[in-house]
């Protein structure tokens, strides 16, 4: 018989979420949590590498990763204050 090689741990992803959210998952719920999570790494590293290049550097740095990451939760603010703005005049 072969032995398979995991893609992840499931166990560990199950703590991680149990620890932060003081409940449970479902039996699947963690293969989709880590896929997110590789989609997120991989928007990130793509945004990473294209900033690092306009910028004319060989490599992607620290520097260029937190500049994403400044940008993004700056547009997920302003989503969520749009958001709440258009609920606050609907009621």
């Amino acid at each position: 018989m072969v032995a398979t090689q995991k893609l992840y741990p499931r166990g560990t992803v199950k703590r991680i979420v149990k620890a932060h959210a003081g409940r449970s998952i479902s039996k699947n719920a963690d293969v989709l949590i880590f896929l997110d999570y590789m989609l997120f790494m991989q928007e990130l590293m793509r945004e990473a590498s294209i900033r690092s290049r306009r910028a004319g550097e060989k490599g992607i740095s620290a520097r260029n990763i937190r500049r994403v990451t400044e940008v993004n939760i700056l547009t997920l603010f302003c989503v969520v204050d749009l958001t709440n703005a258009d609920s606050r005049t609907i009621e």
